[in-house]
Formats: structure tokens, C-alpha cells, sequence
């Protein structure tokens, strides 16, 4: 093309759309099977400009600190007030043979689900639509699937949960109780605690072989 026009290389097409939309189908033209490239070089455009909006909204939504925040505050729900905050700070002990420090179990407890919830209303409350290269702004529809690229990395627990719920026997109490009890297999009664000091399962008795698990919860 350069060589055709008697000009120099870096003369004949500059950057931004004319790159796009005049040198390179010219150059397709001058190629063998030009119809073939040219259908091939203006797919990958298409594909190119559908790959950048759906980037975009993963980025703001999915890939966002919202689904990050809510993550972080059901963990810590869970942990401290579902499976018990004393009964994960004795299994810290059973592993690592000293209990954390107290500091670590109010931060699960109170202080990061606070500051998540916070940070998340705070988000919701000065929440913008998304503007892609600060001139276009999605639509309704855009967000929609923004939101939902969101959703499916945080409703995938809390539908497992559901799940669980729903196979499980007897009353809607019991499936909750039999749910959120810590299975203890018999490689886990061999602990015995050797500090005085970590209040653990001190007296934890192998059951019978006839007898898979044991059911055992401990008390700060």
C-alpha cells in the first residue's frame, strides 16, 4: 500500500478508526482469498467489540468489590455465628496447638460484618450507572446482565444452602440443626489438648468401630 501510493509506511494510515476501517480492509483486499479475510478480519472486529462490553460489565459488576464484600461478610456470618467462633478458634488450636489471639474472634463476630455491610450501603446508596470510555452509558438491559454476572458467583452458595435444605428429613429445625453440626471422623478424636491454656476437647474418646462419626462441640 505505502509502495503504491509513493508514500512512507507510518503516511499511510494513522491510528484510531481509520486503522480500522480503511488501511486494514485495503491491505485484506490486496491478500489471496480476499473475500475470505475480509469476512474473517471483520468477525474479529464484531467479536472484538462484543468481548469489550462484556469485559467491561465483568469488571464493574462480577470482578467488582460488591461480590467480594458480600462474600467476605457471609464467610464471616458463617464461621462465627453459624458454626460457632469458640469451636473455630478451638480447631485453630487442634492445628496450630495455641488459640488466636481474642481480637480475631470479635473481628469475625462483629467488627468486618459491620464494616462490609457498611461499605456495601454505602455502595448501593451513591451506586451510578456504568459509562464505557466516559461517553457511552449501558442501558437497562446492559446492567441487568451486569447484575447477573454479579449474582451468579454470590447466589451459588446460598442456593446450595437451599438445596440442602430442601433434600434433607424432617422438620424445617431439624434440617438446620443437622446442617450446621461439625462432623468429627475418628482421625479428629486422636487430639488431645497438651496446653492447659487452649481450652479444646480435652477428653475425647475413640467410639466404637461400628460407629463413623461422633458429633462433638466445645465451649469458650
Amino acid at each position: 500500500m505505502a509502495t503504491g501510493q509513493g508514500v512512507h509506511i507510518s503516511e499511510v494510515a494513522e491510528s484510531g478508526p481509520g486503522l480500522a476501517f480503511i488501511a486494514y480492509p485495503q491491505a485484506v483486499t490486496l491478500m489471496p482469498v480476499a473475500p475470505l479475510w475480509a469476512a474473517l478480519f471483520f468477525f474479529m472486529l464484531m467479536l472484538l467489540g462484543l468481548d469489550s462490553q462484556c469485559v467491561g460489565l465483568l469488571d464493574y459488576y462480577s470482578a467488582s468489590g460488591t461480590t467480594l464484600l458480600c462474600q467476605a461478610f457471609w464467610e464471616c456470618v458463617v464461621v462465627a455465628w453459624v458454626y460457632g467462633a469458640d469451636r473455630f478458634m478451638d480447631d485453630i488450636a487442634c492445628m496450630t496447638g495455641y488459640r488466636p489471639c481474642p481480637w480475631m474472634k470479635w473481628c469475625w463476630s462483629f467488627f468486618t460484618p459491620l464494616v462490609c455491610m457498611g461499605i456495601f450501603i454505602f455502595t448501593i446508596v451513591y451506586y451510578e450507572p456504568l459509562v464505557y470510555n466516559n461517553t457511552y452509558v449501558y442501558p437497562w438491559w446492559g446492567e441487568a446482565i451486569g447484575w447477573a454476572f454479579a449474582l451468579s458467583s454470590v447466589l451459588c452458595v446460598p442456593l446450595h444452602l437451599l438445596g440442602c435444605l430442601l433434600r434433607a428429613k424432617g422438620t424445617m429445625e431439624e434440617h438446620w440443626q443437622h446442617l450446621t453440626q461439625p462432623i468429627w471422623g475418628l482421625h479428629h478424636l486422636e487430639y488431645r489438648a497438651q496446653d492447659a491454656d487452649v481450652r479444646g476437647p480435652t477428653t475425647l474418646t475413640p467410639v466404637p468401630e461400628s460407629s463413623k462419626v461422633i458429633m462433638v462441640e466445645s465451649v469458650m
